[in-house]
């Protein structure tokens, strides 16, 4: 039975009546609506209870679920602004803020930048110039500016020259020429760059992956290397970070929190498939042996069946 937007602000006010909240049903809410019919429920919420349901929300809610729910509640690209502006602001996490750049498409990123001033009330470049330094601010603010395709087609020949540019560039000389890495990774296409590795592994003894490894370091090294991986295969990319944030001595949630939110909506089956593939186990296996409580609910619901 289909429930309208009306019922769910009812269901979700009467989760919150009484004594202590009653946060299985508004997991099972929230944790099933997409962003169009969150963004319903929201309206319908504040008309009819008179209060924003977010706030409720952070009242009702406590610890990593609360975090969670909150970073749901929003459409992807309000969620990237929020994300973005915490990181650049308040909790500083340069790690997140390439990652949200640098895995985002041109059209996802306009989108984003348009939201940012008016939901923070500055241009996000001037946040990024505040917090950032050297090649790896170069390079977020050139991939945040510059236009770029986001169909299948390249030019071989083009894709030929970029692959003996980065050679060139990096594992042939002594030092890095940061800045041939920098434009080319900013002006092509993610078909065109997936093209580049490809040729570049074919011409010389090392990936193009390895080479980025050797010849640069920190941010910008991290920037570089999810250009690449999102052009390749962003499904395996995201594969991977999730690995990384549950690997060692305790869980980055975090990290955990933010890759499962918000890709719930975009590639979540594709991501789940990688993990299984490369890690022979299901990435619903991870989250239950890494959370616990409301919490690990909650994010199972968001990534589906266990397969």
């Amino acid at each position: 039975m289909l429930s309208s937007p009306r019922d769910d602000a009812m269901h979700l006010f009467k989760a919150f009546k009484g004594f202590g909240c009653d946060t299985s049903s508004v997991i099972n809410v929230l944790a099933h609506r997409d962003a169009s019919q969150r963004a319903l429920i929201e309206n319908e919420y504040k008309a009819m209870y008179s209060e924003d349901l977010s706030k409720r929300l952070t009242k009702e809610l406590s610890g990593n679920l609360k975090k969670a729910m909150i970073l749901w509640i929003p459409d992807p690209a309000r969620r990237d602004a929020i994300v973005l502006h915490e990181a650049l602001n308040t909790n500083i996490d340069l790690k997140a803020v390439t990652e949200v750049i640098c895995s985002r498409t041109p059209s996802q990123l306009l989108h984003l930048k348009h939201l940012y001033v008016s939901l923070c009330g500055a241009y996000l470049e001037h946040h990024i110039e505040s917090q950032t330094s050297g090649d790896h601010e170069k390079l977020l603010l050139a991939y945040l500016s510059i236009p770029r395709s986001e169909g299948p087609e390249f030019e071989q020949r083009l894709v030929e020259q970029d692959a003996i540019a980065l050679y060139k560039a990096g594992e042939k000389r002594l030092g890095t020429d940061e800045t041939t890495f920098r434009n080319i990774f900013c002006e092509r296409s993610r078909a065109h760059m997936a093209a580049v590795s490809a040729a570049y592994r074919n011409t010389n003894k090392n990936t193009l992956r390895k080479a980025i490894k050797y010849e640069t370091s920190g941010y910008f090294k991290d920037a570089l290397i999810t250009i690449l991986e999102c052009a390749e295969n962003p499904g395996k990319h995201f594969a991977k970070i999730l690995r990384k944030a549950t690997k060692g001595l305790g869980t980055d949630d975090k990290t955990l929190m933010r890759i499962i939110v918000t890709r719930a909506e975009m590639d979540m089956q594709y991501i789940k498939a990688e993990y299984r593939n490369k890690y022979s186990k299901t990435l619903n296996e991870l989250v239950h042996s890494e959370t616990s409580g409301n919490y690990r609910t909650f994010l199972l619901s968001l990534l589906g069946p266990n397969q």
